[in-house]
Order: C-alpha cells, then structure tokens, then sequence
C-alpha cells in the first residue's frame, strides 16, 4: 500500500469509524479520543495529539466541519478547509483515524466511539469535558494534557496579520 494511501485509509465517516471500532475493540485495543479544529496545525498540536497517541493503541480524532469552526472562530475561519485539516492530521504516524463532526460539541461522536480515554488540553477541568460522562460511565479514564506555551492557531493568525 502506498503512503498516499496510508493516509488516506485514516479518514473516517461516523459509519465508517463505528464498523472500524468494532475491529479495533475485537482486537482489545485501548482507544484514545479527542477532538478540535486543528486549523493551522503547529508543534502544540503536534506534541498534545503525541501525547494523547501515548494513553493508548488507537487515537482517534473529532474534527471540527468548516460551518461549526465558522460558529465557534468567526467567520474568517477555518483558514485551512476541513479535508486539508483531515488530510494533515491523517499523516501523522501516531494518528489513526480522523472523522468530521458537525455538531456545536463532540458528545453525538463521544457516545459512538465510546472511548477507553478521553483528552482535552488543561485549560478544560476534567469533571467538565464534554463526553465525561459517557466516559466514566463505562470506566474509562477523562485526562488533560498541558499545552506548550506560546503555540496556538490564534498566536500564528496574530503574527501573520501583523507582518502585513
């Protein structure tokens, strides 16, 4: 298989992803979930989404849709659209599947993937994180992980603007 199509083959619809999961579940795999927009991917991301890859076999990641990045951002973003966004995500060898998701929070897809982990960064409290409950439920573990200072999608959006 190319590599082209490595990438590729981590790309997910909602249905997709849940037969896949069935496979990954079958085979005792842990399964790690977190989500965001990921618009300017930077070396935060890079290191939050490593670190997550490391609480288990399986990382999956929610990706916000252009529409609800426009809701949550403003309308000048996404400034990368949501198949780039998948496409960048996807080639990163820690990550092994990326879905769209639509919705105002990742709940709808938290309750399908039904995740062993779920991570957020640590500006969000555990007991808060949207999906919590669905993760404790099952006896699954709720973590955050600490961003590196200083990188950030807006911090890079700032110093673009500002050099023009």
């Amino acid at each position: 298989m190319s590599k082209h199509s490595k990438v590729l083959n981590k790309l997910f619809t909602k249905e997709t992803l849940s037969k896949q999961i069935k496979t990954w579940e079958f085979e005792g795999k842990k399964l790690v979930f977190t989500n965001g927009c990921f618009d300017i991917l930077h070396r935060g991301h890079v290191d939050y989404l490593a670190k997550a890859a490391d609480l288990g076999d399986i990382l999956i990641i929610g990706v916000n849709t252009d529409a609800s990045v426009s809701k949550l951002k403003g309308p000048h973003r996404p400034i990368q659209d949501e198949h780039s966004r998948l496409i960048i995500l996807a080639s990163l060898g820690f990550v092994d599947a990326v879905v769209l998701f639509d919705e105002p929070t990742p709940y709808e897809l938290i309750s399908l993937v039904q995740p062993d982990v779920l991570v957020k960064g640590s500006d969000y409290q555990p007991e808060n994180i949207v999906g919590y409950d669905i993760v404790k439920a099952k006896g699954g573990e709720v973590k955050t992980i600490d961003f590196i200072p200083g990188y950030s999608t807006s911090s890079i959006e700032k110093k673009i603007k500002e050099a023009n």
